[in-house]
């Protein structure tokens, strides 16, 4: 078990030195196509605040030589939620920022979250990874096939649950750093990353998090969202989020 978990750790630091270059940060734009998701008392859906908003981030991070930003969906199309992160994976990300935009029963709700990956639904979904070979070896690549060798359940929990932690870990330091970021430019709703079960960030090989731009529900929050220059600086806030995150963890890119 030991041998092949020392073959697991070399392959990975293998498989890593082709992306060091760049921190590579998949930009998920909520809902689309059929899903519209939340609508605003004025009309505004939310997934085209959300595509513009990814787009404005991934404009900024491709013109940071550190990062490359990549969209899931470049148009108003549906796509699934195991999509985005597969489409993630197929880009070889290091991080999936999703957008979205909140909407509550309450219309004074108002403010910005950020959002990460519960423990609960880790272990949800580690057993999941777990009980499928197919979605081991495809999330573990070539250490995947050296782990499927001889079979080892116990193994394969270990290191899946390795990278569960290391995710959760990451999102939470980055969802900090995204909140600080937007302080005193955009206002929030919490200022700590809330916890949830949702299916978006559930990758146990790409850190996430989900970023709810503000409530669409308040009206005034609504105009606010759909306004060109807001977004701009919600973009902005997000990037330098994730430049200060990775600034001060300057060997993450070599971490995939």
């Amino acid at each position: 078990m030991m041998k092949k978990l020392f073959t697991f750790m070399m392959l990975l630091l293998l498989c890593s030195s082709a992306y060091a270059a760049k921190v590579v940060i998949a930009v998920d734009a909520g809902h689309g196509g059929k899903d519209s998701g939340a609508i605003g008392k004025n009309k505004l859906y939310e997934k085209t605040v959300t595509l513009s908003i990814a787009k404005k981030l991934t404009t900024l991070l491709n013109s940071d030589p550190k990062f490359k930003g990549v969209l899931t969906r470049t148009s108003d199309n549906f796509i699934s939620v195991s999509k985005r992160s597969e489409i993630a994976r197929n880009s070889k990300a290091n991080l999936l920022i999703s957008i979205h935009a909140d909407a509550a029963p309450n219309r004074s709700a108002t403010g910005a979250s950020v959002w990460v990956l519960s423990t609960k639904r880790a272990d949800t979904e580690l057993g999941r990874w777990i009980e499928q070979e197919e979605k081991q070896s495809q999330l573990l690549g070539g250490a995947g096939d050296a782990l499927s060798d001889g079979h080892d359940a116990h193994l394969s929990q270990a290191v899946l649950d390795l990278q569960f932690s290391y995710s959760q870990r990451v999102g939470y330091e980055l969802a900090t750093q995204v909140l600080k970021a937007m302080n005193g430019t955009i206002k929030l709703h919490k200022n700590k990353p809330e916890h949830a079960s949702l299916g978006v960030l559930r990758s146990p090989d790409i850190p996430s998090i989900l970023i709810e731009v503000g409530f669409i529900s308040n009206v005034g929050e609504e105009k606010l969202i759909g306004s060109s220059a807001h977004q701009d600086k919600i973009a902005k806030a997000i990037y330098l989020g994730i430049k200060n995150y990775v600034k001060q963890n300057p060997k993450f890119g070599e971490r995939h």
